[in-house]
């Protein structure tokens, strides 16, 4: 437990004379190396999109959900893939292209090729490393094109919402290409449609496989546990109830790590005004005491919070990913 972490987000873009939108929220992407035990932290990387491929006022730059395979990182704000190779973060490549508008997720496919989760159109894109468009899947299996124009530069468009589905997160699974739907509450098959693992407990997000399951959470702050096998869900862990005494609203839970089948880091960000109040519906009437941004450790056997880290001080007010810190 005492490996340092990789950590994956966004910091806050301070603004005292409005508020800003959630697609203004962030004004650069961090990857910070976190020491759990000293709580020290230095920064590995801190990225400013270009303004070509950004929303013309106040664009929201952070980097989203991640994925680290061997030593290369896999990386994206809401309209770019970046890769790095690590543990250095040399940047090796980068793909833009007119069609990204909030993406979430990249993840490499068993083919060589990238799928990205390209939620502000609903879909999920494959492409090449070269930014070659191979194939787009519309998640509510529609036309991915019956909603959105082939001719519109949605990298400078600041918001697409309120999304139908919201798909938030990629992941492999026996060769096949996953997505979870956040509108919808589950996981589906992109390439064997008629797959499907129901993830009614809230709004899910991460795909995380680990020791034959696969780790989902939830905004509200659940962990959900399906087996990787059989497409069902074995477990359901309310990490609100690990914390005994406590009336603060844990934050939007997004990244987890877990160490074993008994420890498990999560990342939970500050929850902000929005104006789609649907979003923010499993915040219970009454609490308005919203933790900053954090990570918790959970002892999932024993059902407790045992170690919290305030990840504002590092720079990080919104966090996504969570990875082993990669070493040479």
């Amino acid at each position: 437990m005492t490996r340092d972490l990789c950590v994956i987000g966004g910091h806050v873009r301070q603004n005292v004379f409005r508020k800003l939108e959630e697609w203004q929220s962030c004004d650069k992407g961090r990857i910070i190396k976190l020491n759990p035990e000293t709580g020290e932290s230095v920064t590995s990387v801190e990225y400013e999109s270009p303004p070509e491929v950004c929303a013309e006022e106040k664009p929201a730059i952070l980097f989203k959900s991640a994925f680290l395979e061997a030593d290369t990182l896999y990386a994206c704000t809401s309209t770019e893939v970046l890769i790095y190779k690590v543990p250095e973060f040399r940047h090796i490549g980068y793909i833009s292209l007119p069609c990204f508008n909030d993406l979430h997720h990249v993840c490499p496919t068993t083919r060589g090729t990238l799928a990205v989760a390209n939620t502000g159109l609903d879909m999920v894109v494959e492409i090449t490393p070269s930014g070659d468009l191979l194939r787009e899947w519309n998640v509510l299996g529609e036309d991915p094109w019956s909603r959105f124009s082939r001719h519109i530069d949605y990298r400078k468009v600041p918001t697409t919402k309120p999304h139908r589905s919201h798909p938030n997160h990629v992941f492999r699974l026996d060769g096949e290409l996953w997505v979870t739907r956040f509108v919808q509450r589950d996981a589906i098959c992109l390439t064997q449609p008629g797959r499907r693992i129901n993830i009614s407990v809230e709004r899910p997000h991460d795909g995380y496989l680990f020791a034959g399951c696969i780790y989902f959470t939830t905004v509200d702050g659940h962990v959900i546990v399906a087996d990787q096998a059989t497409h069902q869900v074995t477990a359901v862990h309310n990490l609100n109830k690990m914390h005994s005494g406590s009336a603060q609203v844990l934050g939007w839970c997004r990244g987890l790590l877990p160490l074993d089948q008994r420890y498990i880091w999560v990342g939970f960000t500050r929850v902000r005004p929005t104006k789609f109040v649907e979003n923010i519906a499993w915040i219970r009437t009454g609490k308005d005491n919203h933790k900053p941004s954090h990570l918790g450790l959970y002892d999932l056997q024993r059902g407790e919070c045992i170690k919290e880290i305030p990840l504002e001080p590092h720079g990080i007010g919104v966090v996504f990913s969570l990875f082993p810190f990669p070493d040479l």
